[in-house]
């Protein structure tokens, strides 16, 4: 097993090092660059630049050199823990992301624990009552799941909320408490908040561990090695979680590569309906302003954690599956 990590880590220097290179060139491949779209802005605005303070502006930025000296500043930086600065929130990265990755922590967890509890729990029972009632109520409500946008149950459910309830259900604290530093009465507030994003994220992802998990517990029940069981009385209890149960957990553990990535990216297109103050929009508004050292930033993290996921779950695949081979 120690082997078979150090190899992975090995692995993963020089992967990270290419994906950080082709996402500082896909950042600057649009035309123009972060000054092009602010003087975009203020002339909408009616305030009017010249060429020469377009210069000066490049110039103060390090924007007027070449990409391969602007990459190489910007990672001589991240080696040292200086992201760069950000040109839009006029505020170090590091800042920036600061604020909003905790919060954004928060939520994936909370939407990862809930989907991973509740699917298991009603696919365990979906598998084991199979043409049940219980079974065809779940399949049709696990559909609807699949087949609705988060984005679209978001905004439903707020339209609800306020025409039934005169209830806004947007963010994750009341206007008391959006500037108010963290106390016991902040926390509390935003538990309240917190269930509503946790269920809207959730509700896709939930509905596919549920038919995977079915799934993969109907095959495995169909195994001789059951039948075997079955017949030696063994209580089925035990038939189930011996063996069955533990196959079947594969894709729960699969999905731990997904997670972590999650933590930055976490749906943004809901995040920006329910005005979350999460890490997705933030990462969204730097692409569209090509904010790149903020943006490279992001996608840095979302590369490093994508790849740190997906060791931990192979890892862990690796345990719960003894069919796998380390080679």
């Amino acid at each position: 097993m120690a082997s078979f990590i150090l190899k992975r880590m090995l692995n993963v220097i020089p992967l990270l090092i290419l994906i950080t290179i082709i996402s500082f060139a896909i950042i600057q491949l649009p035309p123009g660059d972060f000054i092009s779209s602010y003087i975009a802005r203020l002339q909408q605005m009616g305030e009017m630049v010249g060429p020469e303070q377009a210069e000066q502006l490049r110039d103060r930025y390090g924007l007027d050199q070449p990409i391969y000296v602007q990459y190489f500043k910007w990672m001589s930086g991240v080696l040292r823990g200086d992201f760069g600065y950000s040109f839009d929130w006029q505020q170090p990265v590091s800042k920036v992301i600061g604020e909003r990755l905790a919060l954004t922590l928060v939520l994936t967890l909370s939407t990862t624990l809930f989907v991973w509890i509740v699917g298991f729990l009603i696919g365990l029972y979906s598998a084991t009552h199979q043409y049940s009632i219980g079974d065809y109520i779940v399949t049709f409500f696990g559909f609807i799941g699949l087949a609705t946008p988060n984005f679209m149950l978001a905004l439903i459910l707020m339209w609800i909320a306020y025409a039934y309830f005169g209830q806004n259900v947007g963010g994750l604290f009341s206007p008391e408490f959006l500037s108010a530093p963290w106390s016991i009465a902040r926390v509390i507030d935003m538990l309240k908040h917190l269930w509503i994003p946790v269920i809207i994220t959730g509700t896709a992802g939930t509905a596919g561990l549920i038919r995977i998990f079915r799934a993969n517990l109907l095959d495995e029940l169909g195994k001789p090695y059951v039948a075997t069981a079955r017949a030696k009385g063994l209580s089925e209890f035990k038939l189930i979680f011996k063996y069955p149960v533990r196959i079947a957990l594969i894709p729960f553990v699969a999905t731990v590569g997904w997670t972590l990535p999650k933590l930055i990216s976490s749906a943004t297109i809901t995040s920006v309906v329910l005005s979350l103050p999460t890490a997705g929009p933030v990462l969204l508004k730097a692409l569209q302003n090509q904010d790149m050292f903020l943006a490279g930033s992001f996608i840095l993290l979302l590369s490093v954690l994508t790849v740190v996921g997906t060791l931990i779950s192979d890892i862990l695949l690796a345990w719960v599956d003894p069919r796998i081979s380390y080679n």
